[in-house]
């Protein structure tokens, strides 16, 4: 079964996977080479993040990348998004993770 497209972006498909956007197959592109420069490490593509509230899983986050980024030595939960694309689901699912610590 075909996947519908909502936001009339064009499924592209890049070493192999399928991206919802260009824009989404172009960020991991960079990523890829950010990796290969040693900028960043443990890149990982729809990472399936638990939301908790008040210690119960109500669903599931599932963002576009997730990495270390090694100047900030920070991990990175990315999501590409155009503005048409940020619904109101996604702004509740991203207040949910910005609850966590």
């Amino acid at each position: 079964m075909e996947r519908k497209i909502k936001y009339k972006n064009k499924i592209t498909e890049l070493d192999g996977i399928k991206f919802h956007s260009k824009k989404e197959a172009q960020r991991y592109f960079e990523l890829k080479q950010m990796n290969k420069m040693n900028l960043i490490s443990d890149l990982k593509i729809q990472p399936k993040i638990p939301l908790l509230v008040n210690s119960i899983k109500i669903g599931y986050y599932i963002g576009d990348f997730y990495y270390y980024d090694k100047q900030t030595k920070k991990y990175i939960l990315e999501d590409v998004k155009s503005k048409i694309s940020k619904t109101p689901l996604y702004n509740l699912k991203k207040k949910i993770l910005l609850t966590y610590k």
